[in-house]
């Protein structure tokens, strides 16, 4: 018994000294496991300018990282990421260093991410094992962060034993602590040197469920799939993208904060096109019709942000003037795209009611604000 407490003990005390020895063994293994093209003098110049004035501990994970997978895809004063680096989807190692007690006391600065859909019911007791942990359902992503590579290869060695049932919650941590002190007294453990199971090589992305009835669904889920014909599905989500894409734009114009005039004309746009937007998703449950978020809508949704991405950064009398110039033109190409476009595609009589009263709508819009435009330029 007291033999195993001084065990422990010895692990405890040496822990943190073995972050270099551990990279170095990491680094003698194959090659194999390096990230397509090798690093050269101006990847490591690059690093090395980085890295200059970091603390030594990620600098020496840093250091440790490129030698075994090559140059970073990302390098930044604060962070450094590679892409898909061996079995993992990404690597990180941050200049920050955080505090963490589990299973001794050491810092934070080294993320190992697979893909991984953890699932819902085991979220809570993954991060109850190791509270460093970070789960994405949507992305697919399950990441472990440490001090050194392998105790991020055991956190999620450990990990998919809890999600499978082999582990409980008190089993693992208590066998993460266990392999610690093996790996200290240099037994070399399984579950620390590399990972017992082999991540998903697909997407594990999970895009969950719209909770706001009449949501569009992006074309191709649960067989959703318009093909090349524009029909009433697209036309709903076309108005939508419409209406979301001003909704946007007015809540960004009122927190710049401007005139009056051009104030009022935003709060209008903001509730007209929020209304119409959730009578046009009433409408596709009325008629049983669900919108499909197609290509082409999607396309109209990134025209849309880029646009008001131009916007932000301009103030005062500049955005104000270019924010109306916006809507005056966004809202001559939507009359457009309604005319020429969604009109001939519908099919259901009452969607066709619902572009007309749109179009009404719209309309009015348009000549609200080049009356505005007009108002300005005096």
């Amino acid at each position: 018994m007291k033999s195993t407490h001084l065990l422990s003990g010895l692990a405890a005390g040496l822990l943190a000294s073995t972050s270099i020895t551990a990279i170095a063994a990491d680094t003698d293994k194959s090659d194999t496991q390096k990230a397509s093209g090798s690093s050269t003098s101006k990847d490591n110049s690059s690093m090395e300018n980085v890295i200059s004035d970091w603390p030594n501990r990620p600098k020496l994970a840093a250091r440790g990282m490129m030698a075994k997978y090559g140059a970073p895809a990302e390098i930044t004063s604060e962070r450094m990421i590679w892409k898909n680096p061996g079995v993992y989807k990404r690597i990180m190692v941050t200049r920050e260093e955080i505090p963490h007690d589990f299973p001794k006391p050491h810092m934070d600065f080294l993320e190992h991410t697979i893909e991984y859909n953890v699932p819902q019911d085991k979220v809570a007791d993954l991060i109850a094992f190791d509270a460093s942990s970070t789960i994405n359902r949507t992305a697919g992503e399950l990441s472990a962060r440490c001090d050194l590579e392998g105790h991020n290869v055991l956190t999620l060695n450990l990990d998919r034993d809890i999600i499978e049932g082999k582990k409980t919650v008190a089993e693992a941590r208590k066998s993460f602590g266990d392999n610690v002190v093996q790996d200290v007294m240099g037994t070399h453990p399984a579950y620390v040197e590399e990972l017992q199971f082999k991540p998903s090589d697909k997407s594990a992305r999970f895009s969950d469920q719209p909770v706001i009835p009449g949501s569009p669904k992006r074309s191709g889920e649960d067989g959703v799939d318009t093909g090349n014909k524009t029909d009433d599905a697209e036309v709903l989500a076309f108005v939508i993208a419409v209406d979301d894409n001003e909704v946007l734009a007015a809540a960004e114009a009122a927190k710049k904060k401007p005139g009056s005039a051009v104030l009022d004309y935003a709060k209008m746009m903001h509730q007209e096109h929020g209304k119409n937007a959730g009578e046009t998703m009433e409408l596709g449950q009325k008629i049983n019709v669900t919108p499909v978020d197609t290509a082409a809508v999607d396309k109209l949704r990134v025209k849309g942000a880029g646009e008001l991405a131009a916007l932000i950064p301009l103030k005062g009398d500049e955005f104000e003037a270019a924010y109306v110039a916006a809507m005056v033109k966004g809202h001559t190409e939507v009359l457009e795209m309604i005319d020429n476009k969604l009109l001939k595609s519908a099919e259901n009589e009452s969607v066709k009611k619902h572009l007309n009263e749109t179009r009404s709508a719209v309309a009015q819009h348009l000549e609200m604000g080049k009356k505005l435009q007009a108002s300005m330029k005096r």
